[in-house]
């Protein structure tokens, strides 16, 4: 959420934030809300002053034994209006409100304006991307009867996943050394709830932009979680924390679940798009003078995972076009995959600003003294399954069909091939 300070001296630059992002700005529609309530709170401190002179008058001229009704009944229609206009406030809060929430955040002066991710800038590539003495096949070949399409069409419908044999066992050692390379860097970790009340989703930005993509449990009103950062994010929503308790860095496994809305039959083979997958989430709470430094820790920790893989990787700063609605920044991190050719998002670093901090009411409280101020949100995954799985099969794959492990996954494996 955008201050509204921001709304209302600034109107061109959140005008120029939405068009670059491609959404919609309707900051006349505020401007005018904010119009009418600056005239309704204009007359009700008028009315105010009203009353409280009509008070004295009456006072004095009961002291003086005068009738006072003309004046009390004034009183009374003053009282009446004033509670009428407040009424009529509450309601053009509520639209400013409501308005509010849809003005997407206003991107850092860096970010590369662009309509699209073919505007996004490559800023860094590592590793060498792999050869082969034969032609490399898709990780869905090699899977085989492991990726159990028929398994899980029968349980859940089609772009849910059934893993079997050492494909899931993969994943669950690829979970388990994530949570503890975060552990070891330092970070709290959370077990959390994997579903969220329409609050928390607010709060971080998915609705009501992306409420269409949300699967929703209409009788509680609850959404399964699309991201870790929505139940991590809010452990601390409505909260005034210390200037000592920060930074806060937490981190936490969670199921993700998305429709995926617009996007049927986009990238849906094997691993690449599906509707529920695994990931590892980051969340950062820092002063806002420390935010950016924070990115640049986040986006080397996730570099750091990935060189332990073997994984060649690539980093993007995200065009104004690609980047989502609630972010000022973000760093995107690709993986190569050798049988599919091409690069596969596995990672998201973003810097939010107080966009989040403004819609969940976080703020902290300075030693020094002075009034609390919004923490600047970050977050990131790390990393996100199951497209880490599909390049890890396919870079790793022999022409025998097996799959050769990095050291890491070896060794908490007891093998260095798996199949």
């Amino acid at each position: 959420m955008l201050d509204r300070a921001i709304l209302r001296k600034e109107p061109d630059r959140v005008r120029a934030a939405a068009k670059n992002k491609g959404e919609p700005c309707l900051i006349d529609e505020w401007l005018e809300l904010d119009e009418i309530r600056r005239e309704l709170l204009g007359e009700t401190e008028t009315l105010r002053r009203r009353r409280n002179e009509l008070s004295k008058e009456v006072s004095f001229l009961k002291k003086e034994g005068k009738e006072a009704d003309t004046q009390i009944l004034e009183s009374k229609e003053t009282g009446r209006r004033i509670g009428a206009i407040e009424t009529e406030l509450n309601t053009v809060d509520t639209d400013m409100s409501q308005l509010e929430l849809r003005f997407p955040n206003i991107p850092d002066t860096d970010v590369p304006i662009g309509s699209d991710e073919t505007f996004n800038r490559i800023i860094e590539s590592t590793g060498e991307i792999p050869s082969f003495s034969f032609v490399p096949r898709y990780h869905w070949d090699i899977l085989g009867e492991l990726l159990d399409r028929e398994a899980s069409g029968s349980i859940a419908g089609s772009n849910f996943i059934l893993l079997r044999g050492w494909a899931a066992r993969l994943q669950r050692v690829l979970i388990n050394w994530m949570m503890d390379f975060h552990s070891s860097c330092g970070m709290e970790e959370v077990w959390m709830p994997f579903v969220a009340n329409r609050e928390s989703m607010t709060a971080t930005g998915q609705i009501p932009k992306l409420e269409d993509d949300m699967y929703h449990i209409e009788k509680d009103d609850l959404f399964l979680v699309p991201t870790g950062e929505v139940p991590l994010t809010n452990i601390y929503r409505n909260s005034k924390l210390p200037e000592e308790d920060l930074p806060v860095k937490i981190f936490g496994y969670s199921p993700c679940f998305r429709r995926e809305a617009g996007s049927y039959g986009k990238d849906t083979r094997g691993l690449n798009r599906v509707h529920q997958f695994e990931k590892v989430e980051m969340v950062r709470m820092v002063k806002p003078e420390n935010s950016q430094a924070a990115l640049k820790e986040m986006t080397g920790h996730v570099g750091r995972m990935l060189e332990e893989l073997n994984l060649p990787y690539r980093i993007s700063l995200l065009a104004t076009g690609d980047l989502s609605f609630a972010a000022a920044k973000c760093y995107d991190f690709e993986v190569w995959s050798a049988g599919q050719e091409k690069w596969l998002e596995v990672s998201s670093i973003s810097n939010f600003g107080e966009f989040q901090a403004r819609r969940g009411n976080i703020k902290f409280k300075r030693s020094g003294g002075g009034k609390p101020e919004f923490v600047h949100t970050l977050n990131g995954s790390g990393l996100a399954l199951p497209r880490i799985m599909a390049a890890l099969i396919e870079n790793g794959q022999t022409e025998s069909g097996k799959v050769v492990l990095p050291e890491v996954l070896a060794t908490r494996t007891g093998t260095e091939i798996l199949g």
